[in-house]
């Protein structure tokens, strides 16, 4: 799945910004934030964000000495991009492979690294509700063998999530799905 965008791009760098501005457009971050975190030059970085900005994909703000880099929620292809860029990191898999199909599941969250749009390689998700272990490992089995990462999951009841909820607030989240009708 990967190879949708390095088919339609061919600089890793911009692949790696946009999955990481996309995928959770809240997210700020500065150049050497994120040439630290790609492994690549400031230069690279600083290239691409520049281009990025240029076609206001992105949007900078000034704070200080630094300059925060976002996604640009009003440009016209925001919706598309971040539907690509879910389809890129899997998580739509995930939702319609495992999510959607565990019984009575109240919330489901996305944790730590994929929640601040990298791409680790494993998926944490924080599951709310009565769910069946045996199940919920059939499908994270599948769903890890089809878009190729690891699934690691923390299941909790109503009362535990309560008592967890501080937890969640002081690490990246996600909320990607929630009962509607709870």
């Amino acid at each position: 799945m990967e190879n949708l965008f390095t088919g339609l791009i061919s600089s890793k760098t911009r692949i790696k910004l946009l999955i990481r501005f996309f995928f959770n457009p809240g997210t700020r971050s500065y150049l050497r934030e994120l040439s630290k975190e790609f492994n690549v030059s400031t230069n690279s970085v600083r290239e691409e964000l520049n281009q990025l900005t240029r076609t206001e994909l992105l949007t900078s703000q000034k704070s200080g000495r630094q300059v925060f880099y976002k996604a640009n929620q009003e440009h016209p292809l925001f919706p598309e991009l971040k539907s690509m860029v879910s389809k890129v990191m899997g998580i739509d898999q995930v939702v319609d492979g495992i999510v959607t199909r565990l019984g009575d599941l109240e919330r489901a969250f996305l944790l730590d690294d994929y929640a601040e749009g990298k791409d680790s390689g494993i998926i944490d998700l924080l599951l709310v509700g009565n769910i069946d272990q045996y199940h919920l490992n059939d499908l994270s089995r599948k769903t890890e063998r089809y878009i190729k990462r690891k699934i690691r999951t923390l299941v909790l009841s109503r009362d535990e999530f309560k008592e967890f909820e501080p937890k969640l607030k002081a690490c990246p989240h996600i909320l990607i799905w929630e009962d509607n009708k709870k």
